[in-house]
């Protein structure tokens, strides 16, 4: 049974996951032995994973997309047809106006348009509506950070790939799987963290923490829709949230204990005065969910091969790559 202690750690470690023990205790006000346990015992039973989060740029993969489907038919077919697909990270059997829904990562808008006609040529899919995302405002799974211009080569590219498995391994560690000083290692992860390449977080599993109510929403806004996420993302319960264009002005999603606090997360929303008109809809079978971002052992196979081939251009040629 988690207590205040095992949250407030949770909430530290995805802000960053590679605190260290002594930082992580003052914050909670017990030894550095006793919090050393705890992580331990979080990560030991799947409480929380700490891992490295590439940034979407590194990779390209800058825009993103939430498709609304009209089916006719059973869903099913459907979404095992889309499930697969490279460009899909979540997909997901729905309860409301649209029957299935599904996010999509791809390079541009260019690419996001053609990956839209493939999926309206499905069978059985018989329209679309679009959401295309400008700024994500807020996402419990990732911090939201600038990334900066630097120059990775293929030893970042080996750390990266080891944070990604063990957002916590020592720096002696990821010192010796890639052939480098400990010091060296240290400064080429504090520079891959800083430049915002990579975030180490805990991603936490739901219902371990006893967070089983999930739903997406989408509003359209009086006036300014940055205004109006900033303020919604402050409200309790909202896990995710962009603003940008097309079915909606922001699109979000809530993730509660129990249905009384789902509800109340949700009348929350729509009590804002920014709030015109709010849509609900409620994940009744997810095919497939790769956290924003999470390029861990779910990762999309385009993302992972992408990596895979910037890290063997650099390893061959010798020339390190630019982001």
């Amino acid at each position: 049974m988690l207590d205040a202690v095992d949250v407030a750690l949770m909430r530290a470690l995805q802000g960053d996951g590679r605190a260290t023990y002594q930082a992580l205790a003052d914050g909670v006000g017990l030894s550095r032995t006793a919090v050393r346990a705890r992580v331990r015992q979080l990560v030991g039973t799947g409480a929380i994973r700490i891992v490295g989060v590439l940034h979407a740029g590194v990779l390209g993969m800058e825009v993103l997309g939430q498709v609304s489907f009209s089916v006719s038919g059973p869903v099913a077919p459907v979404l095992r047809e889309i499930a697969p697909r490279d460009a899909v990270t979540f997909a997901a059997q729905t309860a409301g106006r649209f029957p299935l829904v599904a996010d999509l990562r791809v390079r541009n808008d260019e690419a996001l348009a053609t990956e839209l006609a493939a999926l309206r040529a499905l069978p059985g899919v018989t329209g679309v509506e679009v959401f295309r995302a400008d700024s994500v405002i807020k996402d419990a799974y990732s911090s939201v950070r600038r990334l900066r211009d630097i120059v990775i080569d293929p030893l970042d590219w080996r750390l990266v790939r080891h944070l990604q498995r063990d957002g916590r391994a020592s720096y002696a560690e990821l010192a010796r799987q890639v052939g480098l000083s400990q010091a060296a290692a240290r400064s080429r992860v504090v520079r891959l963290i800083d430049a915002g390449v990579v975030h180490v977080t805990a991603l936490v599993e739901p219902s371990v923490v006893g967070a089983d109510e999930q739903l997406g929403f989408g509003v359209r806004c009086r006036g300014d829709a940055g205004a109006a996420a900033v303020r919604i993302g402050t409200l309790s319960g909202v896990s995710f949230l962009a603003t940008g264009f097309g079915r909606y002005d922001i699109v979000g999603g809530v993730t509660a204990a129990d249905r009384h606090s789902l509800v109340d997360a949700v009348e929350a929303i729509r009590s804002s005065t920014e709030v015109a008109y709010l849509e609900t809809w409620e994940h009744l079978s997810v095919a497939k969910e790769r956290r924003r971002g999470d390029a861990g052992a779910s990762a999309a196979p385009a993302a992972a091969e992408e990596e895979r081939g910037l890290l063997a251009q650099g390893a061959c040629s010798g020339d390190p790559v630019t982001v």
